[in-house]
Formats: structure tokens, C-alpha cells, sequence
């Protein structure tokens, strides 16, 4: 058959057709040589104990168990489906319910978090972790690790014997996260219940449901089937922003919580400073509210050096105002800003480590 020139046309226009076609293999839209499959990320999981390693005696049991059982490779092995979205291996920091954690076990995990951070054959972590603490840990780990590398910590509220577990999939959905490109430089983050929070905003707001955590500026974003969604960004200074740095820091002072109620006594707050503590959180009713009671107290334990710190012990949606309640200028105190007492106890501890002024300390609440 003799090609005419509109024939040569037509046949043209069929072949460009053909290489546009969404459905055909990828050989025959991109050529043989952009087939390699892309290498996985390799994530490192660091175990340290609590409910997702936890067992209970049945399956019907999912409030009532022992935590921290299960060892990392045993956890691992239960979600063989980790090996489809990366090069995983797992390493047993702790084996310890989280309530027990010490400023010891935080310095000593975020030590070895920052060892891994530097390595080149690590693209991203997993922290397992139990949920009473883990708010604190990720916050911590948040303030402290120098790195745009993906951190992710993740628990679960039903042990892995428990009927509609959730620590399998929590683990899942943390690796694909440590494991996603889009995870980096967006600071510490935690993955429950399908969600990505930010280490920073995120707070255990029930003790037996699988949605317990909870931001109160919502979360980052969603993990579904293996794929991270993300909607915001954190606004706070974090990581490799931070101007704490983990390498740098031995120890933390002692920082206590005293916590505001009706009918409230000095007492506490007293016992607490004769105890050698360097800073008091007051966790105080509304907007950090300070009772007339220890108003005098907590003025005469600032005169002697101890920095004083109001938070609010309303569980999130809300932040405390400078020199709203209490002349803070006047009584050179500190407040808090969106930081729950146990957060405010860390950055406070931090802050500690760098300077007693308390304009400097307030800032840092501000900032971060």
C-alpha cells in the first residue's frame, strides 16, 4: 500500500496516541530504562515497651493487661506488611510501661534518636512507645533533635491480644509515614488512629478508646493504606530549628507540677521547691488562675530564685494570657501560652539548661 501524505498523517497520529495512553506498561510509555524500581527507605524502630508490646490474658480483655511484654522482634514479625514500605530493623531501647519514664530515659532515647538521625543508611525512625507519656517523649524528641529526618512516635490503646487491636495497623501507618519523603522537616509527629499530629500539639484525651489522641489545632494529616495526606504544616519552632540540642545536654534540672483546684493550699508548691525544685508549673483552673492563697507563696519562692510558670490544666482549646489573671510583669513570672503542664515541665526543664531569666524562658513558651 502506497503512503499517501494523508495516510502518513493518520498512522503518525495513531502512534502518538499510543505512547499517551494512561493504561498501556510503563515500557511502552517511558522506554525500558525508567522501569528500575525506586530503593525503600530504610527505618530504624526503636522499642521502648508500653501497651502496643503489651498482653492480656484474653482477647477479651482491652483495658485490662500487662504492658511492655512483647519484644521489638517479635512486634515486628506480627506486621510482616512493614517489608512492603521499607527496609525495616528493630532495636530495644526500653522494655518499660510509659508512666515509669524518667528524664533519664528521655535523655537516653533522644541520645540514640539523634545517633541514628546522622547515619546515611537511615531515612527515618519509629519510636514505639506507651501512651501515657508519649505526648511528652514526642514533644521532648521534638525540642532536642537536631534533624529534618522523619520521627515518628506511635503506641496503641489496645494490647495486640486484644479483639480489634490497634497497634498493627498504628505501627503500619507509623512506618509508612518515617518511611514518605513528605514526612521530612515537619518536626516530631505521632501516628494514631490513622492521624499525623504533631509531637508538639498532641495529648492523650481518653485512656480506653483507639481515637484517644488528640490536637487541639487538629491534626497534620491522615495515613491511609500505606499513604501519607497531609493538610497543614507546624507553625513552632522545632528540630533543627530548635535551639536545644540534645548532644549538648547531660542532664535536666528538676522542674515540678502543682496542680490548682478549689480550695487550693501553698503546701505543695512549698514542698516541692524544699525538694530542690528549680521551676514550678502551675497548672492552674481557666487561664492559668493563680487562688489568692498561693499567690503570696509563689511570690516569695520567685524572689528566691524559682522561676514561676502558669499553664492551664484545661485539656486543649485554649492558651493562658500573659498578664491576664496575674500581673506577670509585676510578679516576674511566666506563662505557659498553649503548653499543657506536663509540656510546659520539659520546655521549662530545657530552658533551665540555657538561662535563669525569665524574659529569655518566656520567649522560648512563645516560640515553641
Amino acid at each position: 500500500m502506497t503512503l499517501t501524505p494523508t495516510r502518513l498523517m493518520s498512522a503518525l497520529g495513531c502512534a502518538l496516541a499510543l505512547t499517551l495512553l494512561p493504561g498501556l506498561p510503563a515500557q511502552a510509555q517511558t522506554g525500558p530504562t525508567q522501569t528500575a524500581t525506586a530503593k525503600k527507605a530504610q527505618v530504624v524502630i526503636l522499642a521502648t515497651g508500653g501497651t502496643i508490646a503489651g498482653a492480656g490474658a484474653s482477647a477479651a480483655n482491652s483495658a485490662t493487661y500487662q504492658a511492655a511484654k512483647v519484644p521489638v522482634d517479635k512486634l515486628l514479625a506480627s506486621v510482616p506488611e512493614l517489608g512492603n514500605l521499607a527496609q525495616v530493623r528493630g532495636e530495644q531501647v526500653f522494655q518499660i510501661a510509659s508512666e515509669s519514664f524518667t528524664n533519664e530515659h528521655l535523655l537516653q532515647l533522644a541520645k540514640r534518636v539523634s545517633a541514628l538521625a546522622k547515619q546515611a543508611d537511615v531515612d527515618g525512625i519509629v519510636i514505639t512507645h506507651g501512651t501515657d507519656t508519649l505526648e511528652e517523649t514526642a514533644f521532648f524528641l521534638n525540642l532536642t533533635v537536631r534533624t529534618t529526618k522523619p520521627i515518628v512516635v506511635v503506641g496503641s490503646m489496645r494490647p495486640g491480644t486484644a479483639l480489634s487491636a490497634d497497634g498493627a495497623l498504628n505501627l503500619y501507618n507509623a512506618v509508612a509515614t518515617a518511611a514518605s519523603p513528605a514526612a521530612a522537616g515537619k518536626g516530631v509527629l505521632v501516628t494514631m488512629n490513622d492521624e499525623i499530629n504533631t509531637g508538639r500539639d498532641v495529648t492523650k484525651a481518653a485512656n480506653i478508646r483507639p481515637d484517644a489522641f488528640k490536637s487541639p489545632w487538629g491534626p497534620l494529616g491522615m495515613v491511609v493504606e500505606g499513604q501519607t495526606y497531609w493538610f497543614r504544616a507546624p507553625a513552632k519552632r522545632h528540630t533543627v530549628n530548635s535551639e536545644f540540642d540534645i548532644d549538648r545536654i547531660s542532664s535536666l534540672p528538676q522542674v515540678d507540677i502543682a496542680y490548682g483546684h478549689g480550695g487550693v493550699s501553698p503546701v505543695a508548691y512549698q514542698a516541692l521547691a524544699a525538694s530542690g525544685a528549680k521551676a514550678l508549673i502551675h497548672a492552674g483552673t481557666g487561664n492559668g488562675s493563680v487562688s489568692k492563697d498561693v499567690v503570696p507563696a509563689l511570690r516569695e519562692l520567685r524572689a528566691k530564685g524559682v522561676q514561676v510558670i502558669r499553664s492551664s490544666r484545661i485539656d486543649g482549646g485554649g492558651f493562658v494570657i500573659r498578664n491576664a489573671e496575674q500581673p506577670d510583669d509585676q510578679y516576674d513570672w511566666v506563662v505557659a501560652h498553649d503548653l499543657n503542664p506536663q509540656k510546659a515541665r520539659l520546655l521549662a526543664a530545657l530552658a533551665l539548661t540555657q538561662t535563669q531569666n525569665p524574659k529569655t524562658i518566656q520567649r522560648f513558651f512563645l516560640e515553641y
